[in-house]
């Protein structure tokens, strides 16, 4: 994924959000002030998240200097200096924590994702996001996803269909959603959620685009997957998707297996940023 066109937008509501009037604390700082800081990533991780990082410091001062050690989707070993900043303490001060709060998130999303990635290695299955995401962080998280070296899946309601229970009750079958989505979307992908292998032969008669299994045993993906040989219909795997599961999952042989955990039950990667000042010139 590219780096999302929201970012500049993002980072001014997050400055708005914790600098708002003014940082108060960096007034007792003199404004001619210059320093030094590094930012310290304390535990292994993949890096995502240096365009918000960057963002933050440039939008509140132009004038700060950053030199970068790595790159995103790059891994990082624990007590690596992530990259190096100069310029006036308070502009560095009032940015410190809206810029480590974006990248302590987006690298643990990265970091997350690629444990899922390397934990199916050498099946056909690739590991797909969902939309829980954080409010106001969906592309950023979904960006984050592929340097984790997940797949995004739809970004949102508008560009894809996904037929879920309430849609199929609402509208009275599979088949007949499927036939109203072709109708009036015919250039979006159709996938629909199944529960039980009665609702997936419905919705392959149907030719769904991708037929979601949710919460499908191992051995009704595995007849699920049989069933579907030499279709264009992909399959992916949904529910009860942890990193105990994930691998025998894959091992069905399902196309996608989606993963909320993995933007919503994410822990912060442990980051620092440590000041050092530049003796005023007399």
């Amino acid at each position: 994924m590219e780096l999302p066109e929201n970012i500049q937008e993002t980072i001014q509501r997050a400055i708005t959000e914790d600098v708002g009037s003014g940082d108060v604390t960096a007034d007792l700082i003199n404004n001619n002030r210059q320093s030094k800081a590094r930012v310290i990533c304390r535990e292994n991780a993949i890096l995502s998240g240096k365009a918000w990082f960057n963002a933050v410091f440039h939008q509140i001062d132009r004038h700060i200097k950053i030199k970068w050690n790595f790159e995103d989707s790059d891994f990082i070993s624990a007590n690596s200096t992530l990259c190096t900043l100069s310029g006036n303490s308070r502009s560095l001060l009032s940015g410190e924590r809206v810029a480590l709060n974006f990248l302590q998130t987006l690298s643990a999303t990265a970091t997350q994702t690629k444990q899922y990635v390397d934990c199916i290695a050498g099946h056909h299955a690739v590991i797909l996001d969902t939309r829980k995401t954080l409010p106001n962080l969906r592309l950023a998280q979904k960006y984050a996803v592929t340097c984790g070296g997940g797949v995004n899946h739809r970004n949102a309601l508008y560009d894809m269909i996904l037929i879920k229970e309430n849609h199929i009750i609402a509208v009275g079958s599979i088949t007949e959603a499927i036939k109203q989505a072709r109708l009036l979307h015919p250039t979006l992908k159709v996938e629909v959620e199944t529960e039980n292998l009665k609702e997936f032969y419905e919705a392959s008669q149907a030719n769904a685009d991708i037929i979601m299994l949710d919460n499908f045993s191992l051995e009704d993906m595995q007849i699920a997957v049989a069933k579907n040989k030499g279709k264009s219909i992909k399959l992916e795997a949904s529910g009860g998707v942890d990193l105990s599961t994930v691998k025998a999952i894959a091992a069905t042989g399902v196309d996608y297996i989606s993963v909320g955990e993995i933007t919503k039950n994410i822990k912060a990667i442990d980051l620092s940023m440590r000041f050092k000042e530049i003796p005023s010139k007399h």
